[in-house]
């Protein structure tokens, strides 16, 4: 928080911050945060009892909004039980949501979509390290995930009537470690290639950024090896 250089102390910042309007600190994990010297830069008269009774009250009047003070007879969710949680109407959903936000950025020959009726007897290969490997597919911020909902890419096209095998080349995001053989004779022995690339949690979340938008590891030279 210091590190910007704009205040010295965690009592300027709380005050700077009360001044500029700011009401809510995100501190999880924090045991001194910058706002628990609220108290002592009022007793010291850097902010005044009416400033922070104006900050408090959104915070308040938003929670009551919310019905967070409400008896539990009055949330509709209060009904609910864990038998909604990945209820097969949830799930369509979700999948509903998916299909309608991928960006198709190019489609050469119109290549896509892959039509069921075109497929039986087709070979087709996925291939990279975001292909069948759950815990990479999600970013930051997400809920622990059930194992038995999550559809890879490999799993989600294991479904339709195509021969579908899959290769790796790497195992994980980084792609130290590659194997052109596995990705060159997979991909030139198939119809259809499906190339899943990446970066992931283990290369950048919130304050783990990259110096660049390149592909990470080998990543880039396994696309190239799959489309030559």
């Amino acid at each position: 928080i210091l590190g910007h250089h704009y205040t010295r102390t965690f009592l300027e910042t709380a005050v700077a911050s009360m001044n500029a309007g700011c009401n809510l600190e995100l501190s999880y994990g924090m045991r001194n945060n910058v706002f628990m010297h609220i108290s002592k830069a009022l007793a010291m008269g850097n902010i005044t009892l009416q400033m922070l009774r104006d900050r408090v009250r959104p915070l308040f009047y938003t929670r009551m909004r919310l019905g967070e003070f409400d008896p539990p007879a009055m949330n509709p969710y209060s009904a609910l039980d864990l038998s909604v949680v990945q209820s097969p109407e949830h799930r369509s959903l979700s999948l509903e949501a998916a299909v309608k936000s991928f960006v198709l950025l190019k489609n050469v020959r119109g290549t896509l979509p892959l039509r069921a009726r075109d497929l039986p007897g087709k070979r087709l290969v996925v291939v990279g390290p975001f292909a069948d490997n759950p815990r990479v597919l999600f970013g930051d911020y997400a809920p622990v995930p059930e194992p038995q909902y999550i559809y890879t890419p490999r799993r989600g096209l294991e479904t339709l009537p195509a021969n579908v095998s899959f290769v790796a080349g790497c195992r994980e995001p980084r792609c130290q470690q590659y194997s052109r053989a596995e990705v060159v004779g997979a991909a030139g022995a198939a119809d259809v290639v499906v190339v899943c690339l990446g970066t992931g949690t283990d290369l950048e979340t919130e304050a783990k950024d990259r110096r660049d938008l390149s592909l990470p590891g080998h990543q880039l030279e396994l696309l190239q090896d799959a489309v030559q």
